[in-house]
């Protein structure tokens, strides 16, 4: 009784279609914009990421110094107060953590920055700390004096 018509369209179901060939090349593109994000992120993050202690810095006329490596950096701001690197410390812990942290030894380079309000002797406080320890190779930070003044 019309038992043929019933399955008669559904046999040629996927014959009809054309599939595709799988893509086989990489596309770039969303990298190459992740990439470019990152890199002004990074190039506008580079200059906030220096020594964070806000210090006023005497000037003097010496040429700067040149160097093939970061030093590590010891600071005295116009309280008084002693950080290493970003981390305020106490006088007693400067030296360990100098020790701790020194890649090259005694003959790290380390800068000692000292506010111009600040007291001399609480910079030579720390200066002598450090030379006593055996690091020999300390220096003290300042700003370029301009012209005139």
């Amino acid at each position: 009784m019309g038992m043929g018509t019933v399955n008669a369209g559904g046999g040629s179901r996927g014959r009809g279609r054309r599939r595709t060939p799988p893509m086989s090349e990489i596309n770039v593109t969303p990298f190459v914009d992740v990439m470019l994000v990152l890199l002004i992120i990074f190039m506008v993050a580079a200059p906030l990421l220096t020594v964070g202690v806000p210090i006023e810095l005497p000037e003097t006329r010496a040429n700067p110094l040149e160097g093939d490596q970061e030093p590590l950096a010891v600071s005295v701001d116009s309280q008084g107060r002693i950080f290493f690197q970003d981390t305020e410390v106490t006088i007693e812990e400067i030296v360990p953590r100098l020790e701790a942290i020194a890649d090259q030894g005694y003959d790290q380079r380390i800068f000692v920055r000292g506010d111009q309000g600040v007291d001399y002797g609480a910079v030579m406080r720390v200066m002598g700390r450090i030379s006593g320890a055996g690091f020999n190779r300390i220096g003290l930070v300042t700003d370029q004096e301009l012209e005139g003044g």
